[in-house]
């Protein structure tokens, strides 16, 4: 028990830690999705790759992993998937046959517009502050990447 309260005494307790407080508001917005998603037969990640695609056709798949924070092995089982469900097509460049290009079929673009987020930003209880709270998790991200990366440029 003494050794649990010296822990107290310096702060580390789980819900003093930022990253738990994200990573369990991530865990706690997939269980929110997951019916909505169900509903339409998708997983987060293949709903956010179609979010992401309808911002901007004929997309490579190495940009669309960037937006996503996604690698290539991971992000293309998912591309393959929803390519079989009929939501995207993809193609190669026919300037560069390296590329392979992703665009939403007119059935993604339609299930896009349905806008299955509206009832999580009403659910999240925040009103007025959901952008304010989206963009300082955004720049916390951006921070952290920044930084990251700046320390591995140091190690090279």
């Amino acid at each position: 028990m003494a050794r649990s309260l010296k822990a107290a005494d310096k702060g580390r307790n789980l819900s003093n830690f930022l990253c738990f407080a994200v990573y369990s508001a991530n865990l706690a917005f997939g269980r929110a999705y997951k019916p909505l998603l169900d509903k339409v037969g998708l997983t987060y990640t293949q709903y956010i790759a179609l979010v992401a695609l309808s911002d901007e056709d004929e997309q490579t798949v190495s940009a669309l992993g960037e937006k996503l924070f996604l690698e290539s092995n991971t992000l293309t089982p998912i591309l393959k998937k929803l390519e079989q469900t009929g939501y995207l097509k993809r193609h190669r460049d026919p300037a560069d046959e390296r590329q392979v290009r992703i665009s939403l079929t007119p059935a993604g673009r339609k299930l896009i517009e349905q806008d299955l987020g509206e009832s999580l930003r009403e659910a999240s209880g925040l009103g007025d502050e959901f952008p304010v709270v989206q963009k300082t998790v955004s720049r916390l991200r951006d921070n952290l990447l920044r930084n990251t990366q700046a320390g591995d440029e140091k190690k090279r």
